[in-house]
């Protein structure tokens, strides 16, 4: 009789076991990443992880993970592979989120490379919406990565033209043709 309460004790402790884990694997949320993790994740609530750097006063940097208030275009429960981190020309430990890197000829190559632009959505959701903050339209920038970048973000940001927000009646697959893959908001 011992035997079987244990058995059944057992069993419903590993369904519970099994149910808890069950329920919360696959839930990223930014808080409970690590630093090697945080750069480029995306919660389970679709909004984009950010790592940021705390100095205390004794001088001693701490590295944390936080929710941002920027969201992930579609895409929800993500951490990038270290395959796109690699052929998108990104560093794990990048803090922070920022446009600056579109300057930097080098990082655009890689951004705008078949290995990156066609097989790592997220981080090309995350660059078009930089972009476009900017005024710039990535697909256009990469059509121009051969050549000088700064140049190329210049004469796009004096051109007038802005990417289009999601509520935007304007047809942006008509006005430009963009490599397979590039997010559209129409």
């Amino acid at each position: 009789m011992n035997t079987g309460f244990s058995f059944s004790v057992l069993v419903v402790l590993a369904f519970v076991s099994y149910s808890y884990a069950w329920g919360t694997q696959g839930d990223v949320a930014c808080e409970g990443l690590c630093k090697n993790k945080c750069a480029f994740a995306v919660s389970s609530s679709g909004d984009r992880c950010v790592l940021e750097k705390q100095v205390r006063r004794s001088g001693e940097e701490k590295y944390v993970c936080k929710t941002s208030a920027i969201q992930a275009n579609g895409l929800k429960n993500w951490i990038e592979t270290n395959e796109c981190i690699e052929a998108c020309g990104l560093e794990r430990k990048t803090l922070g989120i920022s446009s600056d890197s579109l300057l930097e000829s080098s990082f655009t190559g890689k951004l705008c490379s078949p290995q990156c632009y066609q097989n790592c959505p997220n981080v090309v959701d995350l660059y078009f919406n930089l972009a476009a903050g900017e005024g710039v339209f990535l697909p256009k920038l990469c059509e121009g990565s051969v050549e000088n970048t700064r140049r190329g973000m210049s004469e796009m940001k004096s051109s007038g033209f802005v990417a289009p927000g999601p509520d935007s009646s304007v047809d942006v697959v008509s006005s430009f043709d963009a490599p397979a893959g590039a997010p559209y908001y129409i």
